[in-house]
């Protein structure tokens, strides 16, 4: 951790509505950066493209705040790190290294199944990002049906975490990644690509309404999809594996 920083303030409560909801409430009225909020049970998660995120008693789901004050257009690569410092917390939990990968640009995926999910919410003002929330859904022990998804837990790949070490060991891996897009965005494309199903993948974007080639990643952090001939960088969208 930079010596600048304060440390993380975990707060852990038995249930909630929504711990994003929670978090951008209490960043709202002014909380400081650096709060991670944990809640043993959700009872209004929420998930990608409206979905709802089912959050059952030994599964873990939390948000951290974060007040970058950076340019709303480099918003997209909090959620490449995100997802990059939630898969290196949990492949070390999992008995065959590389079992998950990332789905851009912040899905944990066991193959076509997903593990674990990520949403950001920004506050922009004046064209700045002035707090940004970090949602994070993880089936460690079990896998609720998402419709439309196939849906995996670490438990049946054999792993195991507990919500409460998951917490201080995402945050630890958010600082080392923090730290790295200060100096520049190259390392952290570069890190997140090597976790990613690999090129040449076949995914769906929104549904089915375009469908190509995985083709990695733009300068930007945009997803590269390949039409035919045709490269289009697309810096939105539900992408699906087929």
């Amino acid at each position: 951790m930079t010596a600048d920083r304060a440390p993380w303030r975990i707060e852990h409560y038995d249930t909630l509505g929504s711990t994003s909801d929670f978090c951008a409430r209490r960043a709202a009225e002014g909380e400081p950066e650096r709060l991670m909020v944990v809640a043993a049970r959700q009872t209004a998660g929420r998930g990608r493209a409206g979905r709802a995120w089912e959050s059952p008693a030994g599964n873990f789901c939390g948000s951290a705040l974060l007040r970058p004050r950076v340019p709303a257009g480099q918003g997209g690569w909090f959620a490449l790190l995100a997802g990059l410092a939630l898969i290196e917390v949990l492949d070390p939990a999992l008995p065959a290294p590389g079992a998950v990968m990332l789905k851009w640009p912040n899905d944990l995926m066991a193959g076509a199944a997903k593990l674990a999910g990520i949403l950001l919410d920004a506050t922009i003002e004046n064209g700045m990002i002035t707090a940004m929330i970090v949602g994070v859904g993880v089936n460690l022990a079990e896998a609720p049906p998402v419709p439309g998804r196939v849906t995996t837990s670490l438990a049946a790949l054999g792993g195991a975490m507990t919500p409460e070490a998951l917490a201080p060991a995402f945050c630890a891996r958010l600082d080392h990644w923090l730290d790295v897009l200060a100096s520049g965005a190259a390392p952290l494309r570069a890190a997140w690509m090597c976790r990613a199903h690999p090129e040449g993948t076949a995914i769906t974007v929104d549904g089915g309404r375009r469908s190509g080639i995985y083709a990695g990643l733009d300068d930007d952090g945009a997803l590269l999809l390949r039409e035919g001939d045709r490269v289009t960088a697309l810096r939105g969208g539900d992408v699906a594996l087929i």
